[in-house]
């Protein structure tokens, strides 16, 4: 089984890394950062890069696609290469994913047409532009397509899709072996918890990426 974590320019460092440490522990899969071209793929905070080992026509038919968001995606809307790719990816894929604005590529794809899908809470009213049904849940999973909410969600999303890949037993025991057990000191990773005055902040574009 091969899974393909695609990267582009500003991506999310962990709507990419969150879904490898989840899944690259699978037995049997081979998991490949794949670019537009081979070669070091920069973060959005400029500090971070990964090294993409294939180009997409290198791969074109992975059994799961990840594809991470971050504020690179924007120029990735209209990347008839990258769309063009994940067309043809899912067109044979057993899963086709996202974390956050992922999501968008994969709308942007037309791969989210008349498909419940959630994303950064920031994005939502964009997908449903796209013919998606935009929900506000963590973790989606319509058909083959599964699809997580903003950045930490891809953890979420990640260990969703181990379960039904290898089964709920090596799922919890990843779980464990990376112990994973989320309590986080804040109480204010959605809009509907944040105090009303950061998430206006965050509405109106301030943002913590570049």
């Amino acid at each position: 089984m091969q899974i393909a974590i695609v990267l582009y320019d500003r991506f999310t460092a962990l709507d990419a890394l969150g879904p490898y440490e989840m899944l690259c522990r699978t037995p049997g899969t081979e998991t490949v950062f794949v670019a537009e071209r081979p070669g070091p793929v920069t973060n959005d905070q400029g500090a971070l890069t990964l090294i993409a080992q294939k180009a997409l026509d290198e791969v074109p038919d992975p059994d799961i696609v990840v594809v991470p968001g971050g504020p690179g995606q924007r120029d990735q809307m209209t990347n008839e290469t990258l769309l063009g790719w994940l067309r043809t990816a899912d067109a044979t894929s057993t899963w086709t994913t996202s974390v956050c604005t992922g999501s968008l590529l994969l709308a942007a794809a037309g791969l989210l047409r008349g498909r419940r899908a959630t994303s950064h809470w920031r994005a939502l009213d964009t997908l449903a532009t796209y013919g998606a049904e935009p929900t506000g849940e963590r973790v989606v999973v319509d058909g083959k397509i599964v699809t997580g909410a903003g950045v930490s969600a891809g953890l979420d999303m990640a260990l969703t899709l181990l379960g039904k890949v290898a089964g709920d037993e090596f799922a919890q025991t990843v779980q464990l072996a990376i112990e994973y057990d989320p309590q986080p000191p804040y109480d204010a990773g959605s809009p509907q918890k944040a105090p009303a005055a950061i998430v206006d902040k965050l509405r109106d574009g301030a943002s913590v990426f570049r």
